[in-house]
């Protein structure tokens, strides 16, 4: 493990010389560090093996079958635009938008699907909002527990129904 490296010329005695005394040379003290790596190692892999990672968080998303297409009544549809300059707007069956706040969606989609079960969340999104947004209303649909939403982008006409409100 460990050991000492001590010349021969070391171990006699120092001789006199003029009448000055040499001081012994320095013996050579090598360590073996290979006990002290292999315990560094195996603790490193003990905390690998053990280490429990989070979990990560995931949506699930249920797509629909290409070309599916299902009746709903306007009426159980809220509406909700996410306009490039993050102005927000929504509207209910067929009303006129009205803008509205982050603050103000989650106690909006509360009282609407207390009042319809049956609601369903229909966000467009227009092509230049930023990805933020989009991810910001899926997890405010997550925190009021509002698992019916479509994301779509947004048209023109969209864009033009939105111009008058403005």
């Amino acid at each position: 493990m460990a050991g000492a490296n001590v010349p021969e010329a070391a171990r006699k005695v120092v001789k006199k010389t003029l009448g000055l005394r040499r001081s012994p040379r320095r013996a050579g003290i090598r360590i073996d560090m290979t006990p002290m790596v292999d315990v560094a190692f195996l603790l490193l892999i003990f905390f690998m093996v053990t280490t429990v990672f989070r979990q990560p968080l995931a949506m699930e998303i249920n797509m629909p079958e290409p070309g599916a297409k299902v009746a709903v009544p306007q009426s159980n549809v809220i509406t909700v635009y996410i306009d490039h300059d993050d102005s927000m707007y929504y509207r209910t069956g067929d009303a006129a938008p009205e803008p509205i706040g982050w603050e103000d969606l989650p106690r909006t989609f509360k009282t609407h699907s207390e009042a319809n079960p049956n609601l369903i969340i229909l966000v467009k999104i227009h092509r230049d909002a930023r990805y933020e947004r989009m991810v910001d209303m899926m997890d405010t649909l997550e925190e009021v527990h509002m698992e019916r939403f479509s994301l779509v982008p947004m048209t023109d006409e969209d864009s033009t129904l939105l111009e008058g409100v403005r």
